[in-house]
């Protein structure tokens, strides 16, 4: 993206920024028992093989490590305003592919037999959306396109969740093609400046 664009982008940030009202008690509130319990239920339909103690634990683990990086993140505005200070060093942690690696990271220590993680990513070849990161869980051995995305980034530190392909706002792409097309993308432009474009 052009200097000038991102320029724009960040008065935009700035002054949204400003109109935002951050909330005063904290970080959200953490999923109830009904939102882990539809989550339980949504992860025991990705197939047969799906062990039931883990698709509640996977379930559980989702909302309350959400809430823990809500609260360690100090995630006290909508997710773009806190991108922001993140990157403005206001903020520890907390953009999108913080929350990914952190949950990917915990739902792995799990060590789940019939469930698996993936990475994705949203946006990477749209220069004028903000590329999105998140982690897919799926039934072991299946696609993440199977899967159910798990991102609490988009309701700043509030569980979304949604089967991949019914994701409406984010058409996702495996991590490892994004960053094998970004590494290749990068040394053409780095050839192309060093040729004098």
């Amino acid at each position: 993206m052009p200097v000038f664009m991102r320029f724009l982008a960040l008065l935009g940030l700035m002054a949204l920024s400003a109109c935002a009202t951050p909330r005063a008690d904290g970080p959200p509130p953490p999923g109830t028992a009904q939102d882990v319990a539809r989550l339980e239920q949504a992860v025991l339909s990705l197939g047969a093989e799906v062990d039931p103690e883990e698709a509640q634990r996977a379930a559980r683990i989702a909302y309350e490590h959400t809430h823990q990086l809500a609260r360690e993140y100090q995630i006290t505005d909508p997710a773009i305003i806190h991108n922001t200070k993140v990157n403005m060093g206001l903020k520890p942690r907390g953009l999108c592919w913080h929350w990914a690696k952190d949950m990917e990271t915990r739902l792995n220590a799990e060590n789940f037999q019939t469930l698996q993680m993936h990475r994705a990513i949203a946006n990477a070849k749209n220069p004028i959306l903000l590329e999105h990161s998140t982690v897919i869980l799926s039934q072991q051995g299946d696609s993440m396109f199977d899967g159910i995305v798990l991102d609490p980034w988009r309701k700043g530190g509030e569980l979304f969740w949604s089967p991949t392909l019914k994701d409406r706002r984010y058409n996702w792409h495996p991590r490892a093609e994004i960053l094998a097309w970004k590494l290749g993308h990068d040394r053409a432009q780095q050839l192309l400046e060093g040729a004098g474009g």
